[in-house]
């Protein structure tokens, strides 16, 4: 393609979103997926090492739950900072600070002499990975065309997902032995820091995204970016003359309160606080609900490894669904499905039934978390994309931090039952949360869901916004 004297931000989003899909963006997808299973893998460590862990170093009570929230409360510090760095200076070094403090600490929480150290190691760990799925939402919003989003994102999450069972099976075959003078439980950190590691190291090969180059004013460089993806995809049609937009105008975080993102940005903070319930509240709390129920510690991670089967089932059921249906639409049916398969399990007694129901529950809540990481990067312009929603993911972070203190006294006082209740409650607050307030985004580009003219980013009348780019 021949370009003009200076490439414009809006010639830029064209030619990415006219792009088919390439070798380069299908590098991109493994690369973000496999940090993303690190940092799923490291999400659900917690709660199937969690009964493990009480053994092992003889914590209960409050010590218990410092372990289960520690890497929560660091991932909320880091969501927040971190998120907000990939809008300052670029997704792909915010991409290595990420990854390369996790993988350090992850190392280090395996060779942790007492609980105080572990718990540090993991607040620290999680300061490095509580960035990674805004910033990847962000990144492959940014990289991939409008009309195949939804669709390759759900793939590099499919990737991601296989951490979670794989974490539940290595706790399951792991745990009980020593390896190499190492208990079994070390190992799972240690597996978790090394491998991290290797991402890291694919991640040197990522491009930096051209919308981000091209809203901070780095045109040259975007067009040299885009040229690469255009030279994979070959002979591609002529692009229709795009109008120049202007120049992007760098945004402070408080412009995620006015008129035309505080909307979304209030729906993203209840979302983001309320749908952890359901989500991390099961895969965290688990073996603990099954320890009430009379199940010895191995019993309960086996039960956990199989009902885990589901996440990666479920995150590969939503690909040939996120095109095909509103994402808003996705988010509300699946909460919905999550509020009554937990309330069955919570009430359930019979070991085939917390398998199967378990099963069913992580396969449903899939395909709600897929539909959700793909919207949360479609809602704001490309200078407050990861801001918008690593600040919100951020709240996710703290309420898991917080759910322990929250959800175990409720196990331990009124039983499972009761806890699926409490979620069931938080799952019906998302549901109408998201059904009143949430745009719809599918198969729309990033340019016209960020445009404050969009029908459903429009200020109300007789208030001016000045214009932003996307």
């Amino acid at each position: 393609m021949t370009t003009t004297a200076r490439t414009t931000v809006a010639e830029v989003h064209a030619r990415m979103d006219r792009l088919p899909i390439t070798r380069g963006h299908r590098f991109a997808l493994v690369a973000v997926g496999i940090g993303m299973f690190f940092d799923l893998y490291e999400v659900f460590l917690a709660g199937t090492l969690a009964t493990v862990l009480g053994k092992e170093f003889g914590v209960t009570g409050t010590a218990q739950k410092l372990v289960l929230a520690s890497a929560f409360v660091g991932a909320f510090v880091g969501a927040i900072v971190l998120s907000r760095l990939a809008d300052r200076v670029g997704r792909r070094r915010a991409f290595f600070l990420t990854l390369g403090v996790y993988s350090v600490f992850s190392v280090l929480a395996a060779f942790s002499p007492n609980v105080e150290i572990l718990i540090l190691c993991r607040f620290l760990a999680g300061v490095g990975i509580g960035a990674e799925l805004p910033l990847c939402d962000a990144y492959l919003s940014d990289l991939l065309p409008a009309k195949r989003r939804g669709r390759m994102i759900a793939w590099a999450y499919t990737l991601g997902f296989c951490g979670v069972p794989v974490a539940g099976l290595l706790a399951r075959v792991i745990t009980p032995h020593t390896v190499l003078g190492l208990e079994g439980w070390r190992w799972m950190f240690l597996l978790g820091g090394l491998g991290a590691l290797i991402c890291w190291l694919m991640r040197r090969g990522l491009p930096e995204s051209p919308r981000w180059l091209a809203s901070v004013g780095r045109t040259e460089e975007a067009d040299a970016v885009v040229r690469r993806f255009e030279a994979e995809a070959g002979p591609l049609p002529a692009l229709d003359p795009v109008p120049d937009t202007g120049p992007v105008r760098r945004e402070p975080v408080r412009a995620l309160f006015r008129v035309p993102w505080r909307r979304r940005t209030i729906m993203l903070w209840i979302f983001q606080t309320f749908q952890t319930f359901g989500y991390y509240g099961f895969g965290t709390l688990v073996p603990l609900v099954l320890a009430a129920k009379g199940y010895d510690v191995v019993q309960g991670l086996t039960f956990t490894a199989l009902s885990f089967l589901g996440y990666p089932l479920g995150s590969a059921l939503s690909i040939p669904l996120m095109e095909r249906l509103e994402r808003k639409t996705m988010i509300v049916g699946a909460a919905l499905g999550m509020l009554v398969l937990g309330l069955a399990f919570g009430y359930s007694t019979s070991p085939v039934a917390i398998v199967l129901l378990g099963f069913a529950y992580t396969v449903v809540s899939n395909l709600f978390s897929n539909g959700f990481h793909v919207y949360s990067g479609e809602l704001f312009p490309t200078t407050l994309r990861a801001t918008g929603a690593g600040v919100a993911y951020s709240l996710s972070r703290l309420a898991t931090a917080v759910m322990p203190f929250l959800l175990v006294p409720l196990l331990d006082s009124a039983g499972p039952t009761a806890v699926f209740v409490a979620i069931a409650a938080a799952m019906v607050v998302v549901a109408v949360n998201v059904g009143l307030l949430g745009p719809r985004t599918t198969g729309r580009s990033l340019a016209e869901l960020s445009s404050p003219e969009s029908p459903t980013a429009a200020p109300r009348a007789g208030r001016g916004t000045g214009r932003r780019g996307a």
